[in-house]
């Protein structure tokens, strides 16, 4: 720790929490304690870390303030995302929003048992969190526990909320137009859409969307292929397109990533290449799976990290005393590039 006489690190951003516990070497809830003259510990602690506070030029948020010495530090986020396929990049998201306010996030799975996920409930009530934050892996259901008329905030993110409940999902139909207006301005000519199964609303979110863009670029229109998001269904999906006398398609718009990845392997197992014969993007962008997929595939990102962070920046400001309009806020999808679409005349 450098000494007084010693010049305090310099910050190019506005000087955060964060910037604070690391520079005391304490983590972020003893600093926003000690700042707040909350919590247990010693005098020397408490002003060693209201020292550094003073030295690095920090200004505390007058919300998070006023939400600190009234609350519990903490914000439970409920999911029955038992993967963290999408739950973890929100909580990503939503952590980062938090943070710097001193405030911790604990992750609940309620998986699909009403009981369960009253149990978690419970304890978040009894353990005064701030708010809760539910998640899931759709947003056309519920999650199996009722977080009407609770005494905390509650914010939706990525599942169905309530009605008169503020949620926040990513635009669908916006990352669909994404990925099929990138195919068009590529040069392909026959775009198929091979997608999940159709009790999914955004099936057909993202189907009418890839229906628009092609009738708006004077492309002819096929209807979806719809069937479960798997690899394996992205193979048979392949036999379908290509196997018959009808003429083949030259890119491939998949629902998901997995469905992507399996359309790549059966088209090469056909001698095809992509994207020297068949460009295809898929959606999610999973990296785990796009990076991985060869040739690394392009794919819509749903912004789940952001969308987390708009999430818990909400809360926040609701738990301060701030009202918000109910209402599903739809945030912006991004198209990731990599090396599957390539153009039909690379080839």
């Amino acid at each position: 720790m450098p000494s007084d006489d010693q010049p305090g690190p310099v910050f190019s951003k506005p000087v955060t929490l964060r910037d604070v516990a690391a520079e005391a070497r304490v983590s972020v809830a003893t600093a926003s304690k000690a700042l707040n003259d909350q919590g247990r510990m010693t005098a020397e602690t408490r002003e060693r870390i209201r020292e550094t506070a003073r030295r690095l030029g920090f200004r505390p948020n007058s919300l998070a303030q006023s939400l600190l010495r009234r609350r519990s530090f903490t914000v439970g986020l409920l999911t029955n995302d038992t993967y963290g396929r999408f739950s973890l990049p929100l909580m990503s998201g939503i952590s980062d929003a938090l943070v710097d306010n001193g405030v911790s996030v604990f992750l609940c799975n309620v998986e699909e048992d009403p009981r369960l996920g009253q149990m978690h409930v419970d304890a978040m009530l009894d353990k005064r969190v701030d708010g809760i934050i539910a998640t899931g892996k759709r947003i056309d259901r519920h999650l199996p526990v009722d977080l009407s008329n609770l005494r905390v905030p509650v914010i939706y993110a990525f599942t169905q909320p309530d009605p008169d409940a503020i949620a926040f999902v990513s635009d669908d139909a916006d990352g669909a137009r994404l990925a099929v207006e990138h195919l068009c301005r590529l040069g392909w000519k026959r775009i198929a859409h091979v997608t999940g199964p159709a009790s999914f609303a955004v099936v057909h979110a993202r189907a009418q969307a890839y229906r628009d863009v092609l009738m708006e670029n004077g492309l002819p229109v096929t209807e979806p292929l719809l069937g479960s998001w798997s690899e394996a269904w992205g193979h048979e999906a392949v036999a379908q397109l290509f196997g018959g006398k009808s003429e083949r398609p030259d890119a491939v718009f998949c629902g998901n990533d997995q469905i992507a990845r399996g359309v790549i392997d059966a088209l090469r197992e056909r001698g095809l290449s992509v994207p020297g014969d068949v460009g295809v993007i898929g959606f999610d962008n999973w990296e785990i799976v796009a990076e991985a997929t060869r040739p690394p595939l392009t794919s819509v990102d749903m912004n789940l990290v952001a969308l987390g962070r708009e999430a818990g920046l909400t809360l926040l400001s609701l738990v301060g005393g701030k009202p918000a309009a109910p209402g599903i806020r739809k945030l912006p999808c991004r198209l990731v590039v990599r090396q599957s679409c390539g153009h039909p005349l690379d080839g």
